[in-house]
């Protein structure tokens, strides 16, 4: 029996990258490297990708770190209104 060889070509990586599978066409330009390390067209089209994936990652983080800040400002601000009412109390 003969073994299945994935069948990769750079058209494929950029359609995957193209619809937002940056993950498949990333394994796909390492795939074809491993078979042509010298090509500087796939080198360059990975690092693009790497820098990419990079930068959607951040942009999926900014949302959460606002969050995570309008929270520490909260809690800062009821730690301070806390201690407010604690010496109104005292008084």
């Amino acid at each position: 029996m003969s073994e299945d060889k994935p069948f990769f070509t750079v058209t494929m990586a950029r359609v995957y990258a193209q619809q937002g599978n940056l993950e498949e066409a990333r394994r796909i330009y390492r795939f074809l490297l491993e078979k042509e390390p010298g090509r500087p067209d796939l080198v360059a089209a990975l690092t693009d990708l790497e820098s990419c994936g990079a930068d959607r990652q951040m942009d999926d983080l900014l949302p959460l770190f606002r969050q995570w800040l309008d929270l520490v400002f909260r809690y800062n601000q009821k730690k301070k209104l806390k201690k407010l009412s604690n010496l109104y109390e005292e008084e």
